[in-house]
């Protein structure tokens, strides 16, 4: 029950987090004077961050529900699995967004 909660809530916060980050894009490249509340929220790590989580976790639980509909039982290996998968990936990612030299 919690895979499929948070695999709905992690769609929502992608529609958000994704909007907001083609909105402020949009604001950036088109005016001549660059609004600081567009700067802001798009250069914000605490954004980029929970982007890089939802969709690693959203992807992965995505991808188990799918195994799950073809026909493997094994939901709770299914799901530490794909948990674990999940952070590592999410870490990793997250160190190489912060140790970025650009």
């Amino acid at each position: 029950m919690f895979v499929w909660v948070f695999h709905r809530l992690s769609g929502l916060a992608l529609i958000v987090l994704l909007g907001v980050k083609f909105l402020t894009s949009f604001f950036l490249r088109t005016k001549d004077q660059k609004p600081d509340w567009a700067l802001v929220l798009h250069t914000n790590a605490l954004m980029d961050t929970l982007l890089i989580i939802a969709v690693v976790f959203h992807a992965l639980y995505g991808l188990r529900t799918v195994i799950i509909d073809c026909g493997v039982k094994k939901e709770k290996l299914l799901f530490w699995l794909f948990t674990s998968l999940g952070v590592i990936l999410s870490g990793a990612l997250l160190v190489v967004y912060f140790t970025r030299n650009y």
